[in-house]
């Protein structure tokens, strides 16, 4: 009826609008670069030979694993994988510090631009630790393994599958596995790579662990300290009463544990190493311990590490004050032994694109993550950089316990490499 038609003809139109508002929104997520990416005929094949490969990549990771790489030791792994890197076609060769490079040359004129994917070789285990790989319930067990066997052994993956597809890419590629990243390495490795290419890195990724759950954009900070003390020494009985480095050492330990940290912003600390003394019957000369602080703020970092040093300060003077009168006074010497920087990746970087797109393709849900990795350096100095898992699943880090599952890795492999060639920028 002519009273309806108004009503009727804002209905037709709400319906209307309703259904362009759809089909743009589907559009929309249809518009994902990497769909055109994988229909490249050779970056499909790429994709095809990391499937077939898998029991290759795993055994690689094993033979990796099974080669000890203490810190500052890592010269027999890197041999190992400079063989693996070579075989992949790459141009490759060891650095002053250690760090193997392999590089794949870029087609984009004669631009200098490198995009920089990197694995570390070092771990946190000491000589003589047993890294025979055993199989236990399905997974593969062995101090390494994940951290980082797993990174390691994609980083050669993805070499061999862009060389066996033959493909482009406008940037040069260079492939390092580094050394330094664990403990006291203080990302000597990183800092290396990163000074001879200065100015021409446009972007890292780092490849640390095995999960595919989170892609870490922001570097947590974090300064490592040596506290040693030093002292006269003595026999047990005879010299009793002498200041005790030890004792001392206990003093500040337990003062400084008493420091209140902040959930927000989330602050750590851990008294990782303890050294000192000869023998039981011994007064010891002198005593040590390494502290780990981290912190998402400079600010809290600071006052954590100025707590640190006034705790063992006061640890100090309490163990004289207890000593018999007239002995030689105990010495405080604080060394800085590693200086992470923090760093943040910017919400609109090409990067964080790159991945968020490889992401929705490969239909992976992932949170973003704070973390302390070889990532960090470059993002303190305002270059792109994250850090994601190699694909599988791993568990028990730093621990003689250690374990990954290969079961799945397929998806962190091809994670990896298609964020590398949406950066790189991958030829027809």
């Amino acid at each position: 009826m002519p009273g309806n038609a108004a009503p009727i003809k804002s209905v037709k139109l709400f319906f209307l609008f309703g259904i362009l508002l759809a089909m743009a929104t589907l559009t929309a997520r249809a518009a994902n670069p990497i769909d055109a990416l994988v229909q490249d005929k050779r970056v499909a094949l790429a994709m095809s030979l990391l499937d077939k490969n898998l029991d290759w990549v795993t055994e690689q990771q094993i033979a990796i694993t099974e080669i000890p790489a203490p810190e500052f030791h890592e010269a027999a792994r890197a041999a190992y994988v400079a063989k693996l890197l070579a075989a992949c076609g790459l141009d490759v060769h060891t650095d002053s510090v250690g760090n193997v490079i392999g590089e794949r040359g870029g087609s984009f004129g004669k631009s200098k631009d490198v995009v920089l994917v990197v694995a570390h070789l070092d771990t946190v285990f000491p000589a003589g630790t047993d890294v025979r790989v055993k199989r236990v319930n399905g997974r593969l067990q062995a101090p390494g393994i994940a951290d980082d066997g797993a990174g390691l052994a994609a980083l050669v993956a993805i070499a061999r599958a862009m060389n066996e597809a033959q493909i482009k890419t406008q940037t040069k590629i260079v492939f390092a596995a580094d050394v330094g990243e664990e403990g006291e390495g203080n990302l000597r490795g990183i800092r290396e790579l990163m000074a001879a290419y200065k100015g021409n890195v446009r972007a890292v990724i780092a490849l640390d662990g095995a999960a595919t759950d989170y892609v870490t954009t922001i570097g947590l900070a974090s300064r490592r300290l040596d506290m040693q003390i030093t002292g006269p020494g003595g026999h047990s009985w005879s010299d009793f009463g002498a200041p005790n480095p030890i004792t001392a050492l206990a003093r500040g330990i337990v003062q400084f544990s008493r420091t209140r940290v902040p959930q927000e912003p989330r602050t750590t600390f851990n008294f990782g190493v303890i050294d000192g003394g000869n023998s039981v019957n011994s007064i010891p000369a002198e005593a040590g311990v390494k502290v780990d602080l981290r912190s998402e703020d400079d600010a809290e970092l600071a006052r954590l590490e100025s707590e640190l040093r006034k705790s063992f300060a006061s640890a100090v003077d309490e163990e004289m004050a207890a000593a018999e009168p007239g002995n030689e006074a105990l010495k405080l010497k604080v060394t800085v032994i590693g200086v992470r920087p923090g760093g943040r990746l910017a919400a609109d970087s090409p990067l964080l694109t790159a991945i968020e797109n490889v992401d929705r393709y490969l239909g992976n849900r992932c949170r973003l993550e704070r973390s302390s990795t070889d990532a960090n350096l470059p993002l303190s100095q305002g270059i792109p950089a994250i850090a994601i898992g190699a694909g599988g699943l791993g568990g028990a880090s730093h621990s003689l316990e250690e374990w990954y599952d290969p079961a799945g890795r397929e998806l962190g492999l091809k994670r990896a490499m298609l964020t590398l060639l949406a950066i790189a920028g991958a030829q027809p």
